[in-house]
């Protein structure tokens, strides 16, 4: 994914500063910034995979702090219970009530730090959450504010003391980003910003300040969703998914959430690049991250060293694409 364009648009030039304002702290990682603003425009979730020290925490924070919103932390642990999550009630021994108690899950930006370190129950606390946008506390439905976005991490190497993200957790995330290690020259200008006393846990220091609001938030998320779309490019989204389905390595391709999902990113990115219709190359550049993490690979694949994003790959390349 190339830099959003620049072009006058007030509510694009806005998406453009948070970029900016995100690069005072985080090098080398245009290509998941630019899928954190995809998946908020496009009212989604974000699982940012990579192993420790790539920056995913402080790339959440710094993109937090860009966009002016409220944003709480949860670091999952393996004791951590579901009420630590969306909230509970509590008595009120002066009034002789239960009141609710509003957990961190109320806010605009959720960093769900270290996800697969808790329990499967504690991770399903945030499925209504992120599907719904409310929680529900014996039997009282209360709304979650909006834009809200949920942004987890993991670690793909570390398997001890984790659990493994259940497939319906895994598919109310919109994109799975995989965070690289930095290339030579961004890890050089990382080392020369901590030898100038650069600190990743002041985000003030850095100079990280708001380059929008909410306002313009729901504007662009309002604007991303009006992008039109031709019959012909609904087609080829389908045949992609019927695709990943009738593969002989697949044992669970991707469901019609999946497709609305890989509309509404490709909508997402056809904006923020400038355009007013998606075309074929949008929908392309967007369904390995909406689609990598919900397809399952039969056993047989894996033992041979056959990855979910091959197989993507595979899917575009044998797919007809509309003219």
């Amino acid at each position: 994914m190339s830099d959003p364009v620049t072009d006058g648009d007030p509510l694009r030039d806005a998406m453009h500063r948070v970029r900016q304002e995100i690069g005072k702290a985080v090098v080398g990682q245009d290509g998941t910034v630019t899928g954190l603003l995809i998946a908020l425009l496009a009212r989604g979730h974000v699982l940012l995979e990579g192993v420790p020290g790539v920056a995913k925490t402080l790339l959440v924070r710094s993109f937090s702090r860009a966009l002016g919103l409220d944003t709480k932390r949860i670091q999952f642990t393996p004791d951590l219970m579901p009420g630590d999550v969306s909230g509970s009630l509590v008595y009120d021994a002066r009034t002789g009530e239960f009141e609710f108690r509003a957990g961190p899950v109320f806010t605009n930006v959720v960093l769900a730090d270290e996800i697969n370190r808790t329990p499967p129950k504690t991770q399903a606390a945030l499925l209504e959450a992120m599907e719904e946008r409310q929680v529900s506390t014996d039997g009282v439905t209360r709304p979650l504010p909006e834009p809200f976005l949920v942004a987890a991490t993991q670690n793909p190497v570390e398997h001890e003391g984790t659990y493994t993200l259940p497939e319906a957790q895994l598919d109310r995330f919109l994109l799975k980003l995989v965070v690289d290690v930095p290339g030579r020259e961004a890890e050089l200008d990382v080392l020369r910003r901590h030898a100038a006393g650069f600190d990743p846990r002041a985000l003030d220091a850095a100079g990280v300040t708001q380059a929008t609001t909410a306002a313009e938030i729901l504007g662009a998320q309002r604007a991303a969703a009006s992008v039109s779309v031709a019959d012909d490019v609904l087609g080829y989204v389908v045949d992609l998914a019927r695709a990943t389905r009738e593969s002989p390595s697949v044992q669970l391709g991707v469901s019609p959430r999946a497709t609305t999902g890989l509309l509404a990113a490709a909508k997402a990115w056809a904006w923020l690049s400038g355009y007013p219709a998606i075309t074929p190359d949008h929908v392309q550049t967007m369904l390995v991250p909406t689609w990598r993490h919900r397809i399952r690979l039969r056993p047989d694949a894996e033992i041979e060293g056959v990855t979910v994003d091959a197989i993507l790959a595979s899917v575009v390349q044998q797919t007809r694409v509309p003219l």
